[in-house]
């Protein structure tokens, strides 16, 4: 007759690792929906060519602002409704929540001249959600 000692530490521990990745799902559903909610309002002060940003000269990636700005909301907009899906834990908004982060950070990056301490903010805000949703393992609850 064998026992089983460890039984009990083991639902311990996996309930702990299943809130520690619930949290980290509903903070990068939180921060992904900052984010595109930001950028929503950034490609509208873009496309209105408001005077906030600073237009430079000689820039390799230089775009018109309103193209810039319909770029920002573009990505905004897919941002906000891939965050609906993280608060679902749908493996679909994992996937595309990595690549809209990922395309948000590289569109900043290329518009750092224009506005480049929010460009800077939104870079990390994109990091983080790239960082939540790499670490984050699937829940496998058709494993026990």
């Amino acid at each position: 007759m064998t026992t089983h000692t460890t039984g009990t530490s083991s639902v311990k521990r996996h309930t702990a690792q299943q809130h520690w990745a619930g949290g980290l799902m509903i903070f990068a559903a939180v921060t992904l929906m900052l984010s595109g909610v930001l950028d929503i309002f950034r490609g509208i002060m873009g496309i209105a060519e408001d005077d906030i940003f600073v237009a430079t000269r000689n820039y390799v990636f230089e775009f018109d602002l309103t193209g810039w700005g319909w770029i920002h909301l573009a990505l905004g907009a897919v941002a906000v409704i891939v965050s609906l899906g993280l608060f679902q834990s749908a493996m679909w908004a994992r996937v595309a929540g990595v690549a809209i982060a990922g395309l948000i950070v590289i569109a900043n990056f290329l518009s750092l001249p224009q506005y480049p301490v929010w460009s800077v903010v939104m870079i990390a805000f994109s990091a983080f959600v790239i960082w939540a949703l790499c670490v984050v393992k699937p829940d496998r609850a058709e494993d026990r």
